[in-house]
């Protein structure tokens, strides 16, 4: 490199450092926020940097989809300008950077500029690595024309290689929530798997109700409890209830999971139209519902999180 090259170098790199630190302190309103914050934020365990948008996501992108995006792309000139300014070695490099984003990311906390964040910090240093490994592949030559083109073409399919690297890593480590399994398919505190009766239609509050799972009622009696072992990790759990038309308006409605009473309802603090109920439960074991008067309950069941490879 020719001294007049390095010196158009040294100045890209100020001008673009100055950039990126005028969009990490002062861009996006950051200063008129600052008052109405009252506390630092800090974020120490890595949970996040795994997500970044699809290509559907692309397609209507938001403003955290481009934030995503930009924390690995914008830095990923650090690792084509540092090595052409010094002979570094990556180890040094990437140690060195990891050094200063932590302080940057550590100074935009105390002045409530920002937070603390070590997502963010992980995907900076990976765009900044990304660049690292683009200039290794593309300056092999002492033309220059052809070292920048090589050197750009290598960061976008090492951005592209990282990006489905990190959408297989998100789906694999990120549970979403599965089938939804009736009620009626789990084993109560007798051993069934049948309690309750089959679906069929009635009317609450004028509207045709169609359940397609089972129905659950006093059947005939003054009350009703239907206990049920659950024994999973985490669940969403679901139901509908209501009381018919045609008959009197009484009833009561209870939910309690391990002992704790999550729902409690009667005729009188219930519409007369269909009504649902939706409760996260982590570690749950035991379910159990009572139902009184004439209370009816349908399509009650869950949905467990869980991972790709369940």
């Amino acid at each position: 490199m020719t001294t007049q090259q390095r010196k158009i170098t040294l100045a890209v790199t100020v001008v673009y450092t100055l950039i990126i630190l005028y969009f990490l302190f002062l861009a996006f309103g950051r200063t008129g926020t600052v008052d109405r914050v009252s506390s630092y934020t800090f974020i120490l365990v890595p949970d996040s940097f795994f997500r970044v948008p699809n290509l559907s996501d692309l397609l209507h992108p938001t403003l955290m989809d481009l934030v995503d995006i930009g924390n690995i792309a914008a830095f990923i000139p650090f690792g084509l300008l540092i090595p052409l300014l010094y002979r570094i070695s990556f180890i040094r490099f990437i140690t060195l950077f990891i050094l200063s984003i932590l302080i940057i990311e550590t100074i935009q906390a105390l002045s409530l500029l920002g937070s603390f964040d070590v997502n963010d910090a992980i995907q900076n240093s990976l765009g900044a690595a990304l660049g690292f490994g683009a200039y290794k592949l593309g300056f092999r030559t002492s033309n220059i024309r052809r070292n920048i083109f090589v050197t750009g073409i290598s960061a976008v399919v090492l951005m592209i290689g990282v990006w489905g690297v990190f959408g297989i890593a998100d789906k694999a480590f990120t549970q979403e929530l599965g089938s939804f399994v009736a009620l009626n398919e789990l084993k109560d505190s007798s051993g069934n798997t049948s309690t309750g009766t089959k679906p069929y239609p009635f009317k609450v509050g004028g509207q045709d109700v169609e359940p397609q799972y089972h129905v659950y009622s006093t059947e005939g009696k003054r009350i009703e409890t239907y206990t049920y072992t659950i024994d999973k990790k985490e669940l969403y759990f679901y139901m509908n209830y209501g009381i018919p038309d045609q008959e009197e308006f009484q009833g009561r409605l209870t939910v309690s999971v391990d002992g704790h009473e999550y729902l409690s309802t009667s005729a009188e603090h219930q519409s007369r139209e269909p009504e649902m109920f939706g409760l996260y439960l982590e570690h749950a074991k035991e379910l159990t519902i009572t139902v009184e008067g004439n209370e009816k309950l349908w399509d009650v069941g869950y949905r467990e999180m869980k991972f790709v490879w369940n």
